[in-house]
């Protein structure tokens, strides 16, 4: 299996990490609140994908650009909040 290709696209303050793998789509939304604070609004993994990490890899596309870029997340996804309560080490990029 190829490393997965992870785009990132910023429309005004709306923007999404893009997964595509065999022809599905994967994505995590997320809200620009302020150039230091992300909110993470959903992640959509479609059943073709389920089980094969693309929701962890989306995931860890964001913990990578709030480290680099300097901003805190704010998980209401329940996806990434799971996610946050598994990774203790990335604690420090995360809001309140």
């Amino acid at each position: 299996m190829s490393e997965d290709s992870i785009k990132k696209e910023v429309s005004g303050s709306k923007g999404r990490y893009l997964l595509i793998r065999d022809g599905h789509e994967a994505e995590l939304t997320f809200s620009i609140a302020s150039p230091t604070l992300v909110i993470a609004d959903h992640t959509g993994v479609p059943e073709e994908l389920r089980g094969t990490g693309a929701g962890r890899a989306l995931f860890e596309a964001l913990i990578a650009n709030a480290r680099a870029d300097g901003f805190k997340i704010v998980p209401l996804c329940p996806f990434v909040n799971a996610e946050r309560r598994k990774h203790p080490g990335a604690a420090d990029l995360f809001a309140g």
